[in-house]
């Protein structure tokens, strides 16, 4: 007897300032979305490890994972604008390494990759480590210090602000050696953005995937993304997107299947917005 699919959350929708925080079923939200609305989407979904999540089982076989996934990209191309942006972050384990990639390969089919970019979570120079990780113990594997951000386009033409979202130069004998017009340069595709140390869960917002808020705020950067831009987090968790989104005058729209991770988002983002 085939197994009942389970019972897909209610469609909830709050506006909150200029952005729409929705509970509910990602594919399903997805699916009732105007076509090209969308300037910027940046997400992390889940990683199909395992992760304690309260009302999502992170735990599917992987050929139904990368089918779901698929088609969640499927809707998530039909709603980005010609010339939009999608950083899409996620990372394999040590015993499940080929994950990102399958999912790339089955992307091939909607999008372009432009840009593979790493972010680097921890780093170790010299004898002192920069970052947090979360450490494996094994006698086979090396601790996962990092972890990917695609950067997915229709076409792969994009134009980006790789200057707006760079670096100022350590050498500045750069500037006018190389005629650069300002001490600024691309960032390039190793992104160090520290993971927070935390002592407990609640820390977190009880959420077992967050992200710092650098992360998006660097994507959004990257694509020139700007007051009045419309930027979609398809896996909002607790509204870190969201924030990077207020942060720089964007319409931010998040979906999130569980309703404590929503309540969660808009209590950020109303103590962001009351400090503004």
């Amino acid at each position: 007897m085939k197994a009942k699919a389970p019972a897909l959350p209610r469609t909830v929708r709050r506006a909150l300032g200029p952005h729409v925080l929705i509970r509910g079923d990602t594919l399903r939200v997805l699916r009732r979305m105007e076509a090209q609305s969308v300037d910027v989407v940046v997400t992390s979904p889940p990683y199909n490890l395992g992760l304690a999540y309260t009302s999502y089982r992170d735990r599917r076989t992987e050929d139904d994972y990368l089918d779901w996934m698929t088609e969640i990209g499927g809707e998530i191309a039909r709603v980005m604008k010609p010339g939009g942006s999608f950083f899409l972050n996620i990372a394999g384990s040590s015993s499940q390494p080929w994950l990102p990639f399958e999912l790339m390969v089955r992307l091939r089919t909607v999008f372009a990759l432009q840009n593979h970019i790493t972010w680097v979570k921890s780093i170790a120079i010299d004898d002192v480590t920069h970052g947090h990780f979360k450490p494996v113990n094994s006698h086979r594997f090396v601790n996962r210090n990092h972890e990917h951000v695609f950067h997915l386009t229709h076409q792969g033409d994009v134009r980006l602000a790789r200057i707006a979202a760079g670096v100022p130069f350590t050498d500045k004998s750069n500037i006018v050696r190389r005629g650069h017009a300002q001490d600024r340069r691309c960032r390039g595709d190793t992104w160090f953005i520290p993971y927070e140390t935390v002592q407990a869960k609640r820390q977190k917002f009880d959420h077992p995937g967050t992200f710092p808020v650098a992360l998006p705020q660097a994507c959004l950067a990257l694509h020139g993304a700007g007051p009045g831009s419309v930027v979609l987090d398809p896996f909002m968790g607790t509204g870190t997107t969201l924030l990077a989104a207020e942060l720089i005058g964007a319409h931010g729209i998040g979906i999130d299947c569980d309703l404590g991770y929503v309540r969660t988002a808009c209590e950020r983002l109303s103590a962001v917005i009351a400090r503004e």
